[in-house]
């Protein structure tokens, strides 16, 4: 005997099927995306090793062809192997302790707990800037660094919102890409931080410079012009403004609350404008990690800019809260 179906389990059926739809969709965009970051990292690495080759035949035959492709293969094995490490380093970033911030250490673990991902290595750099990262290799290997700026301008709401935001990165996978590139794009611009080093008055350690009077010597802009372009095409190639977009929306879901992650990208914007960081070779190197460009647009910076406008992430974290512009 035919039964007809309840309206009721119906409903509960297409529900069913809609949610199933716009996971297999979500998942098959997300791998689109990690595809697509792979790939770009793998073209800026054989353009890479096949510059070195080039400039090696200039210099001295097949012989310094072939001495030039060894090196161009260690430099990336270096940048592989410590990406996270130069990001982190870049920034001053040390690893923090749950005793000194334990509400930042109960939200990563429920967080993670709720993503069902392994808890991530906490970081805090120095900088007065507002903002925040992920870097690593992979889910295990995986750091999230804040600034002490992020610390003292987010609300726990916002701070939720922005933490949900990196661990799509780390969930995404895409830290890998972006990661690597940044480890390269470092490597690269090396000669950039060992002039700023021999410059008599820069800025050595202890904290993260910011503001006009802290920019690039005449040295180090020469070799910024240089090798500034060819790290930010590595970074170009391997890093795009939809990882944003994606990680907003993922992040968004994760915390359930996009109207959190819309306010703090508000004030982070508002911080980065005010407390721009000097564009200096090691920190434009890595400013594509961050969840909002820590330069201000302009001069070589503007190479590196890799973050779609603040004003269009938050309209859409907006949407999927279901506000109506």
């Amino acid at each position: 005997m035919f039964t007809m179906p309840l309206p009721g389990r119906r409903g509960r059926n297409r529900g069913v099927a809609t949610g199933r739809w716009m996971a297999v969709r979500g998942y098959a965009l997300r791998a689109a995306g990690l595809a697509g970051a792979v790939a770009g990292l793998a073209t800026s690495v054989v353009l890479l090793i096949a510059g070195c080759a080039l400039l090696g035949v200039a210099a001295a035959g097949g012989g310094g062809a072939a001495v030039a492709i060894v090196i161009a293969v260690l430099i990336v094995a270096a940048a592989f192997v410590a990406c996270d490490r130069l990001a982190l380093s870049a920034m001053l970033a040390r690893p923090v302790s749950e005793v000194e911030h334990p509400e930042l250490y109960r939200l990563v673990r429920e967080l993670s707990k709720a993503g069902r991902l392994p808890v991530p290595r906490l970081y805090l750099s120095p900088a007065g800037q507002p903002n925040v990262f992920a870097a690593g290799r992979g889910l295990r290997s995986a750091a999230v660094c804040c600034t002490e700026g992020l610390l003292r301008v987010l609300d726990e709401a916002e701070l939720r919102g922005v933490l949900g935001h990196e661990l799509a990165h780390v969930s995404g996978r895409d830290i890998l890409a972006s990661s690597v590139s940044a480890g390269l794009a470092t490597v690269i611009t090396f000669p950039v931080g060992l002039a700023r080093f021999a410059r008599p008055g820069s800025v050595r350690s202890g904290s993260v410079a910011s503001g006009p009077g802290s920019g690039l010597g005449l040295t180090e802009t020469l070799l910024m012009l240089v090798l500034g372009p060819i790290a930010a095409v590595v970074i170009r190639l391997a890093v795009s403004q939809e990882r944003e977009y994606r990680a907003d929306a993922s992040g968004a879901l994760l915390t359930g609350d996009p109207v959190a992650l819309a306010s703090a990208l508000r004030k982070i914007d508002a911080g980065t404008a005010e407390l721009a960081l000097a564009p200096d070779g090691r920190r434009t190197s890595v400013g594509h990690l961050m969840i909002a460009s820590p330069f201000r647009p302009e001069g070589i910076a503007r190479l590196f800019r890799t973050h779609p406008p603040a004003g269009e992430r938050i309209r859409r974290l907006e949407a999927l809260a279901g506000y109506r512009r």
